[in-house]
């Protein structure tokens, strides 16, 4: 287990310094200069969560239809380098450095930082923080780690029956926060852990994929601002994980550290919540249905300059497919977006074709 995460670190690391900077794809960078170019991006969605707005009210109402206009100065801009400025001096001077103040610590989803407690928030329902941190094991007074994992692979067919699924095509739909449906493709195949999910959008193909060492997004460019983008750090971990739960008998290979993290709820069903990392620094928070003992939700993080961004996975709509039980819903939730994938199909064992997990050419 330690050898294969050593491994999954150095390939990160050898991505990252092979990846396009954010300071060579975008012009006019300042504060933000010599890290890829997702983790540039991932550090835009984390100031629009912390502040609640989109991207042009930090740039301009001209930028929507123009790409290099992003580059524009003004002042909300020049606010933003302040308060990073700030944010480091705070962190430096009184934390040794450590991140323990980020955007979202004086923000919380608004503009102006409150300055008066509401009484609303004190006497309300406190809401349930989703843990950024490795837990202490749970008193063992319930099932442990191990045997929550055991009860998955049961639930999803058996070991048996999970050792012969070895690929799997499918098809349906996708549907991104307020936009349209448009037909989806996912290629997925395990040893090594490979994905390719390819959405037909209105103005091309949009493309992320993960060879089982290397991965990237590429789309139209009219959809982004950089046509094709290297997945490098916990964006590179992050798919590679997301590979590699689709094939249950390999959760347990998946992750490291593994501990039982106690009971959960999610829309009001028990949970059994376990804990793993990649990394021994950032946990994977997986939720499994106390009745059901399928996985129902993940929560992984990816580090950023300003702060960790969370992905969070909704399985469901579960169905046979060859003796295995499979999620024909995804739901994915992220700082700046919200995905639907409702599958139509799956194919278990289906032959793919090994171009499908090539790196895809920018548009």
């Amino acid at each position: 287990m330690k050898i294969t995460t050593i491994a999954v670190l150095l390939l990160a690391v050898s991505v990252t310094a092979h990846a396009q900077m954010s300071d060579q794809a975008f012009k006019n960078v300042r504060l933000l200069k010599g890290i890829p170019v997702d983790q540039f991006m991932a550090t835009m969605g984390f100031f629009s969560a912390s502040l609640g707005e989109t991207c042009t009210d930090c740039h301009s109402a001209e930028s929507g239809g123009s790409w290099a206009r992003y580059a524009d100065d003004n002042p909300r801009k020049e606010t933003a380098r302040r308060m990073i400025g700030m944010m480091n001096a705070i962190n430096k001077t009184y934390f040794g450095g450590r991140r323990e103040i980020t955007c979202y610590s004086c923000h919380r989803g608004v503009e102006r930082p409150d300055v008066t407690p509401g009484l609303a928030e004190l006497y309300g329902p406190p809401q349930v923080k989703e843990p950024d941190e490795l837990r202490e094991p749970a008193a063992r007074r319930g099932a442990s780690a191990d045997q929550i994992l055991d009860r998955y692979i049961q639930a999803a067919g058996g070991a048996d029956r999970l050792s012969k699924l070895a690929s799997f095509a499918a098809q349906g739909t996708y549907q991104g926060y307020q936009d349209e449906k448009y037909p989806v493709d996912v290629f997925v195949r395990a040893a090594p852990d490979e994905i390719s999910t390819v959405i037909h959008t209105s103005s091309g193909d949009s493309t992320t994929t993960f060879d089982g060492h290397a991965g990237w997004i590429a789309g139209p460019a009219t959809e982004r601002p950089v046509p094709l983008i290297e997945l490098t750090g916990g964006d590179l971990t992050g798919a590679r994980l997301d590979g590699s739960l689709w094939f249950p008998a390999q959760i347990k290979q998946a992750l490291m550290s593994w501990r039982a993290a106690g009971a959960a709820k999610i829309d009001g069903r028990e949970m059994q919540m376990v804990q793993g990392s990649s990394d021994g620094r950032y946990p994977v928070n997986l939720y499994f249905d106390s009745k059901s003992g399928l996985l129902a939700r993940l929560v992984r993080y990816s580090d950023s300059p300003v702060g960790l961004s969370p992905t969070q996975i909704d399985y469901a709509d579960y169905r046979d497919v060859a003796g295995v039980e499979m999620p024909f819903r995804i739901m994915v939730t992220w700082l700046d977006g919200k995905s639907t994938t409702q599958f139509t199909e799956i194919r278990a064992n289906a032959p793919i074709d090994a171009a499908r997990f090539e790196k895809p050419a920018g548009h």
